[in-house]
Formats: structure tokens, sequence, C-alpha cells
């Protein structure tokens, strides 16, 4: 019963931590009537919790290996108690600064269920369940609409230590239902670090979570104070439309974890960064209210589902070390979202307008997608190359003048020959002398007119033992439709025809 209990609390624990990381952002409105906050400073305010919530998850993923989800659960909600209140109490910027700090805390929490999670369940169920664990990340939704409308009513201090509530209760449920008895796994961090530092697909995935989910993380804690100055919505309004910009993009994260389950992540990595390109061009022209819906909406869609893609993959590539792989691609996501909305600051500052920061937004995705196409191929080409090398079959293959170019490991077993011995040799190597030259004239005839021959064939080891070989040669051809290769499959059927 507490295993089944751990998906939906950890999912509701994402949900309180992504709350209270955004409580700065989503009051901000109401903040600012009572500090003075200058205007160039409001976006490194709002995006300061984004520091510790990034930097954090190293080690909380680790954790959540080392002594388990529950526990790592448990302390950061209490801890998170303290600059919580902190900032019910702030009356100046720098103590808002200090507080929200703190508050990374909640969005580090994203790291524990990630590596928690997969331990309940089977692989081919791994994407779907991070990507329902994901879907904690409406906890930004909750606050960003909700905190405004009762802030309206009681104040934006009383509205912040309702969350100390929330933080208790949360506390006790993790201390009553976590699980005591969850898998440990105790390499030490530095031994996981060295183990895939060097791993390009670590660093790949870390710039893909980079897009999209630093994408939802910026616009989550940017766009209602964009929207207020920007468009001169109301707070409220603003705090709606983001909430609605969070709920897609939380909505399709297990869609896109359900989708990397049934189809080619890859595939759908290139479809989301295809759109994202285009959706940021979009905003690159200032649209009106309308068309900026569109494309933030769009973002939101594609982001949810490239969240989603992301961590169906880690596990994929990295079972041993997914708490330390899970820290860093999270870590990076998170990253994401600390550096847009101050460079779009920047950009603003200097030009008067947004336009440039959302195209360098768009040109980052569209370097993204790039690479994704790259790894989709490396990918195929790997897997050709795993078959190659793990078949049971001989393989050799040559080119069209006889030299041999390769083979494979199954080769050097049944024929005795290492790949260094018999590459730029031909295959005369491995001829027995008991067919005489007309089979072999017939055979390369066959070949040349049909593309392909197979038949038994006598043929001797490297320590000069014969043995009958079931032989298959195939042709390959060039876009000229002339044969370029030839590729030799083989067995051993010795023993086969003995005892027929």
């Amino acid at each position: 019963m507490t295993k089944k209990l751990q998906l939906p609390l950890q999912t509701m624990n994402l949900v309180v931590g992504f709350m209270v990381w955004v409580i700065i952002s989503s009051l901000l409105p109401f903040i600012q009537e009572d500090i003075t906050i200058p205007p160039e400073r409001i976006a490194l305010l709002t995006a300061i919790p984004v520091i510790l919530g990034s930097v954090l998850r190293i080690p909380l993923g680790y954790f959540a290996n080392l002594i388990g989800a529950r526990l790592v659960f448990l302390v950061s909600f209490i801890l998170l108690l303290f600059p919580v209140y902190f900032i019910s109490e702030a009356s100046s910027y720098t103590e808002l600064v200090i507080g929200g700090l703190f508050l990374g805390i909640g969005g580090a929490v994203f790291s524990v269920g990630v590596t928690s999670l997969p331990k309940y369940y089977p692989k081919e169920r791994h994407g779907f369940v991070n990507g329902i664990y994901g879907a904690g990340n409406i906890g930004t939704a909750v606050s960003t609409f909700a905190a405004p409308v009762i802030a309206t009513q009681i104040g934006w201090e009383a509205t912040v230590k309702l969350y100390l509530v929330l933080l208790l209760v949360f506390a006790a449920l993790n201390f009553l239902f976590g699980d005591r008895k969850e898998t440990r796994v105790k390499t030490p961090i530095i031994s996981q670090i060295k183990g895939v530092y060097k791993n390009e697909k670590l660093w790949l995935f870390s710039l893909f979570y980079f897009i999209t989910f630093g994408s939802f993380v910026a616009f989550t804690v940017y766009l209602p104070n964009f929207l207020v100055t920007e468009f001169n919505l109301s707070s409220v309004d603003a705090g709606m439309r983001t909430a609605g910009f969070i709920a897609v993009a939380t909505f399709m994260r297990p869609v896109g974890g359900f989708l990397a389950d049934k189809f080619d992540s890859f595939k759908l990595l290139i479809g989301v960064f295809t759109v994202y390109t285009a959706a940021a061009v979009l905003l690159a022209f200032s649209p009106s209210i309308v068309l900026y819906t569109v494309g933030t909406l769009t973002i939101a869609l594609s982001a949810g589902v490239g969240n989603g893609v992301v961590f169906k993959l880690v596990p994929m590539y990295f079972q041993k070390q997914a708490g330390i792989v899970n820290g860093i691609v999270s870590m990076m996501g998170g990253l994401g979202g600390f550096f847009p909305p101050l460079i779009l600051s920047m950009v603003y500052g200097l030009t008067g307008q947004y336009a440039i920061g959302f195209m360098l937004l768009s040109q980052v995705a569209l370097a993204s997608l790039v690479l994704v196409v790259w790894m989709f191929y490396q990918n195929k080409i790997q897997l050709q190359a795993d078959v190659f090398r793990s078949t049971a079959q001989g393989v050799m293959v040559t080119k069209t003048d006889g030299s041999i170019i390769a083979v494979n490991k199954a080769f050097t077993d049944l024929t005795g020959f290492e790949e260094n011995e018999i590459l730029g040799k031909t295959p005369a190597e491995l001829k027995s002398g008991k067919q005489p030259p007309e089979f072999y004239s017939t055979m390369w005839q066959h070949i040349h007119e049909k593309g392909s021959w197979e038949g038994e064939i006598w043929n001797k080891r490297k320590d000069g033992e014969l043995y009958l070989q079931w032989l298959t040669i195939s042709a390959v051809q060039n876009d000229a439709g002339e044969q370029e290769r030839y590729v030799a499959s083989f067995s051993d059927i010795t023993e086969y025809r003995s005892v027929q």
C-alpha cells in the first residue's frame, strides 16, 4: 500500500514545493505597493529563487538515492518554513532577495521524485510516471492564480503566511506515509559524477531541458509583471493568463512522457523544437496581445511535451547514475529559467523592446533542433553498430576489389582471425581449396546479376581447420545503382551437417 501512495504523494509534494517557489513573482504587484523595488531590479528579484532551486537539485537527487525521498521531502519542507516566514515579515528589497534565495529549496525538490519514482515501475512506464510527477509543476499555476486573489482579501503578508500551514501539513504527510523501505543507492557522489560527466548525452539532455523547462520557469516568473507593464493588464488578469500558460505546459508534460513511452523520443524532440522555434520567432515581432497569447501557449505546449520526453531519455541512458544525472539535468533546466528574464530585461533596457531577446530564444531553440537531428541519426548509426557487433553470425564487409574493411566479434570467434590481422586482406585468406574455381565464378556472376547469393561453402580457420559455412553475400549499391560494397554473413553448420 505504501508503494502505491508514492506517486500521488510525491506529485503533491512537488505541487507544494513549486507553489512556494514562486511566491514572490506571484505577489510582486502587491508587494510593490508596500516595498520600493527599482524597476531594473525586478527581473533579478523574480529570478533569485531559481538559483538555489537549480543548484540544489544535484545534491537532492543524490540524497534521494542515498536516504530516500521521504526524508528529503520532509527536511525540505521544514527548512522552507524559515524563508516563507521571513518574506511575510519583509520590509525591504534586500530582505526579499535573501528570503527569495532560500525559496529555491521548493524548486529543488523536483529532482527527488524523478530519482525515486522510477524504482517503483517497469522501464516501459518511466516516461509516463515521470510525466505525471512533473505535472506537479501546476503548483506554480496555483500560486500564480490563487495568491493574487487571496491577497486582495487579506493582504500579501497574510497570504504568504498561509503557505506555512501547507508546508507543515505536507511535512506530516511525508513523515506518516513516505516509504521508509525505499531502495537505496550508496555510490559516492564523486564516483557518480566521474562516471557521467564525460558522456555527451548528459550535456545534450541538459541543453534540451535548459530550453524546455527553463522557458516554463522563465515565463512563469516573468509573465505576471510583463503582462501588467507591457499590455496594461490588471494583476489578477495577468495572473490568470500566466496560470493558463502553466496549466497547458503542465498538462502536456505527462502527454510527452506517454508519447515517449510509445514513440521514438528523438523524433518527438525534433517536433518540439521545430514548433518552439516558430513560436519564439512570432514573439520576436512584438505582436498584439492575441498573437502574443498564441505564441506563448504554443511554447507552453512544446515545452511541456519536451519536459516529459527528456525525463524518459534520462533513465534510458543513465540507469545506475539516475540520481546524479537527474540532478544535473534538472539543475540546468532551472538555470534555464534564471537567465532569460535577465537577458530580456537587459535587452529591453538597451533597445526599448523585447524583439531581440525573443529572437535569441528562437536561435537557441533552432540550435537544439539541429543537435536533436544529429543525435537521432547518431542513434540509428549506433543501433546498426550494436547489431553488427552483437549478432551471433560472423559478418565481413569488403570493397568491390575484395579488400576487407570491417568484421565483427563473431567473425573472430568463428575464424580465429583478429580484426587487425584480417583488415586490408581479402577473403582468399579463408579459402579451403575444396571448391573449384568454377564455383566462385558462378557465385559472383549470381551476385552481380541478382545482388545476392547464399549457400554452403567450405572455409578454413586461422589454425587451418576446415569447417562448413552457410554463407550469405549481399551487394550494397550507391545512389547510382552501382555495387560499391559487399556484406557477407555466415555461421558454422559443420556439426549440423554431420548429424544429418
